[in-house]
């Protein structure tokens, strides 16, 4: 648990934006908690202005795959978890009230759409078969909100690895033509979208290469249509605007 934490907040960090604590912003600081199921109590995981409660029973890897599976998702880790919940804190600190608004609403949808009705409709009836035409995930297509997460976590995915093979000189450049490449580019100050999406096919592609020839499933089992792609690089835009403040 306390390493995924960390592993977000470096994220955070590297991207400029601010983390504001409990203690500098009592309402609606950051403040995590991570509680275990009791008799009658489930713990839910989730995020409430600044607070993101975290299930520790997610830190079983043999409860949670189990959990995977029966949801039928593609991905489920815990680190994952953390870049969801904290999309939610975000979305109230630089969408809601801001310029951006109406901006999100026009690729997200309405978040002022029932939230109790959007959870109870998704469970009843799934995702849209089509889904992926125009989200990250299943999960995304429940709720505005939803959306949100999942694509401000997918785009925390794509940084933090790309930032990873650029500190281990990754580079690739393939027998076959056809083959993406892949160049570890660093470039002054903050990384284009379009850099971001030009490195990341190239460099999925070589790990989920890489796994199968281990007999492993892909590590990186998305395909992102135009319309996420549009989402993804609208997370981009309101990440650099803020962080150019």
């Amino acid at each position: 648990m306390e390493a995924a934490k960390r592993r977000l907040l470096y994220t955070l960090a590297v991207l400029g934006l601010r983390v504001d604590t409990r203690e500098e912003n009592p309402k609606t600081g950051l403040h995590f908690e991570f509680l275990e199921n009791r008799r009658g109590n489930k713990v839910l995981t989730g995020h409430d202005s600044g607070l993101i409660t975290m299930n520790i029973a997610e830190a079983d890897d043999v409860r949670r795959e189990r959990l995977r599976v029966a949801l039928r998702e593609p991905y489920r880790t815990l680190l994952g978890h953390f870049r969801h919940e904290i999309g939610h804190y975000y979305f109230d600190r630089l969408v809601v009230g801001t310029r951006q608004q109406n901006a999100f609403r026009a690729l997200f949808g309405d978040e002022r759409a029932d939230y109790s009705e959007a959870l109870a409709r998704h469970y009843r009836e799934g995702a849209p078969a089509d889904w992926g035409a125009t989200h990250v995930s299943a999960y995304a297509t429940m709720h505005p909100w939803e959306d949100w997460a999942e694509t401000w976590a997918h785009y925390l995915h794509m940084v933090d690895t790309i930032g990873t093979a650029r500190a281990c000189g990754i580079s690739m450049t393939p027998e076959n033509p056809k083959d993406p490449m892949f160049a570890a580019e660093a470039l002054p100050g903050p990384a284009s979208f379009d850099l971001l999406m030009k490195q990341w096919y190239p460099l999925t592609y070589a790990m989920n290469s890489l796994n199968r020839s281990l007999g492993m499933p892909d590590p990186y089992p998305f395909a992102l249509a135009p319309a996420a792609v549009k989402k993804l690089r609208f997370v981009h835009r309101v990440i650099e605007a803020k962080a150019s403040r």
